[in-house]
């Protein structure tokens, strides 16, 4: 689908979320660390939405509320403690989190706010302990410039992130988080909706990132930074999407969702030009398990031997298009099972526009249609679980059946790992949001300003050719490391381990890249590690041939060292008397080549030579080395 999206007028705002580099978390002394092990506490809780002070309640609360779901809570001593249990009241706020938002706000021509006023924000889904998740805004109304375009920043946050969901048991009932990850500091940057296409929406995330990952302060890898995406057409909806971990997701998330929203139009106005109305389609919901009674479908059978039911409802004028495709791999039917799933608990729907499918046959659907006095233009949704799941799951089908008559509805997605998005909940009211008593405000100084504004990085432009004058980079390796998640790190290695700068700077580019897509968790080595490798090249221990090999390694060997992935590898440099031994070995097994080869002799036993020996000598020693052997 070719999209004009200027023409169109979509729009799209950005909510960058990164998690900060401090020493401790935002309302307490733990070090911002997951953990691997057993869980030394477990509890267990179920949280409830509470009325605002104007009596309201937030419908994205309810809705978490509806699910009857409890959360188990599991901890270690290392990395959590009572503040996130909620057993002890929060500590005062992480100075050194506040100056970090702040001087990433400066960088972003921001106007600090006087005094930082924690909020809570209502959130019941079990991340937070709390029933609420902890907010401030630090500084408010700015720009950065991308591709000679001002994009305004409306507001910088700092917010605890939330706990990591692990799992569920007992059929969704009970879900099991670590609370390891609850309470470390994010930054939160809102920009204003005024990117026009999913390229510029990508562009724009990726100059904030760079302008994060210049604060020295923030951490790497997958999880560490999430984009919320507010996307929105003209006719459309506004509707929030969650989650976004890849950078290179943004344009494809952007595109798909503008995709889904044009199909649901072109839906509703065919619809429409047939006839059908809101309120033609009716909550009329059958029971249809005797239909069902003798079926071979697996899942079907499976519910009704559990002494289920399965219940069915008519959609009429929908025969057709609940086969159809919104977004890639996506249907209106899968819009309608998402519906069901969460506000019925149940694991999916059938209908009829895939039907005959999973065992269920032509007869059992003519006999359904029959049971619910569904004509040939009418589509007819069943589900199979128990007479209290099925009656939700299939309200809600009702509910978004009679939306897709009125359009697209406003709502939070969640996006997948192939830019396309699911249904997550109703978009969050106003009701949410509401002061932290426990936590005094936090002045911002004239001289605090001062003080964080004396210690901003360098401009881009300025770093970039300083890079090169001082480093000797070219324009485009410059850049990369630039845009690199290690460009301040990459000094670091140069100056302590006196290593070629453009040796560093193609690795922790190109290589690490390459390294990547072969599967490797770089993300699992930390800064330390990849410091001490460059350091064992700098001082010989290493061959620079072997770098990748005790990068990937180390990826996979938590904890371990550089000395102890060379003794693992078998990669502990040859001496001068090994290596002129395999040298003089070499020429002695291959004389007669040798003699014939001529002037290609010494690419032979240099091939041969460094074969044996790569990754464990340095390939200027052999060279040297040959060419005494053969007498070059």
């Amino acid at each position: 689908m070719t999209v004009d999206y200027v023409k169109l007028g979509l729009k799209v705002g950005l909510e960058i979320h990164q998690q900060l580099a401090t020493a401790s978390k935002l309302f307490c002394g733990c070090p911002p660390q997951l953990f691997k092990d057993d869980p030394e506490v477990v509890f267990l809780r179920r949280l409830r939405p509470t009325q605002s002070e104007l009596g309201q309640i937030d419908p994205s609360a309810y809705f978490e509320f509806q699910k009857g779901v409890k959360i188990l809570y599991e901890a270690n001593r290392e990395t959590a403690c009572l503040v996130e249990m909620d057993e002890e009241p929060p500590h005062p706020l992480n100075r050194e989190a506040v100056e970090t938002v702040l001087m990433a706000s400066l960088m972003m021509n921001m106007q600090p706010v006087d005094e930082v006023h924690v909020m809570r924000k209502t959130v019941i889904d079990g991340s937070n302990t709390t029933g609420f998740q902890r907010t401030c805004i630090v500084a408010l109304d700015g720009w950065i410039k991308v591709d000679e375009k001002i994009i305004p920043i409306q507001a910088t946050s700092l917010e605890e992130d939330a706990a990591r969901k692990i799992g569920t048991e007992a059929d969704g009932k009970i879900i099991r988080y670590r609370i390891d990850r609850l309470g470390i500091p994010l930054i939160e940057v809102a920009t204003a909706p005024v990117i026009y296409s999913p390229a510029e929406a990508q562009k724009v995330a990726l100059a904030i990132g760079r302008i994060l990952r210049d604060t020295g302060k923030v951490m790497r890898g997958l999880g560490t930074i999430r984009q919320d995406l507010n996307v929105s057409i003209p006719n459309g909806a506004l509707v929030e999407i969650k989650g976004v971990q890849e950078l290179e997701l943004i344009a494809t998330v952007v595109e798909y969702e503008v995709q889904r929203q044009l199909n649901l139009l072109a839906m509703r106005d065919e619809l429409t030009s047939k006839g059908i109305k809101p309120t033609d389609i009716k909550e009329d919901i059958v029971d249809v398990t005797a239909v069902f009674k003798n079926t071979k479908c697996k899942v079907i059978k499976k519910a009704l031997d559990g002494k289920n039911v399965v219940k069915a409802v008519k959609l009429a004028g929908f025969a057709g298009f609940l086969g159809r495709e919104l977004m890639p791999n996506f249907r209106v039917g899968t819009e309608l099972s998402d519906r069901a799933k969460f506000w019925g608990r149940v694991g999916g729907i059938f209908h009829t526009d895939e039907m005959p499918n999973y065992g269920v046959t032509n007869e059992e659907i003519e006999e359904l249609r029959k049971t619910v006095a569904a004509e040939a233009e009418d589509a007819v949704v069943f589900v199979a679980d128990t007479a209290e799941n099925v009656m939700d799951a299939l309200k809600a089908v009702v509910e978004r059946a009679r939306e897709i008559l009125t359009g697209v509805p406003a709502e939070t997605r969640m996006a997948k790992e192939d830019g396309t998005t699911r249904y997550m909940r109703p978009r969050p009211g106003a009701a949410r949001m509401y002061p932290e008593t426990d936590i005094p405000p936090m002045l911002i100084t004239r001289e605090l300003v001062e003080q964080v504004r004396t210690k901003l990085p360098e401009s881009a432009e300025k770093r970039l050719n300083r890079l090169m004058k001082e480093y000797g980079l070219n324009a485009k390796l410059a850049g990369q490391i630039i845009e690199s998640e290690y460009n301040l790190l990459f000094e670091n290695i140069v100056k302590e381990s006196r290593v070629s700068a453009t040796i560093v700077a193609v690795f922790l580019t190109e290589s690490l890249k390459a390294l990547k897509r072969e599967g490797i968790a770089v993300e699992n080595v930390t800064d330390e590690q990849i410091k001490a490798i460059f350091q064992s090249v700098g001082t010989g221990e290493l061959a620079k041939e072997a770098v990748s090999d005790v990068f990937a390694w180390l990826s996979k060997n938590k904890g371990k060292t550089v000395r102890d992935c060379i003794e693992a590898l078998g990669l502990r440099m040859l001496s001068k008397e090994k290596l002129a031994a395999i040298v003089e070995r070499v020429i002695t097994e291959n004389k007669d080549s040798i003699e014939k080869g001529g002037k290609n002799a010494f690419g032979l036993v240099m091939g041969l030579v460094m074969k044996e020996a790569r990754g464990k000598a340095n390939p200027n020693d052999v060279s040297m080395l040959v060419k005494q052997k053969l007498s070059f």
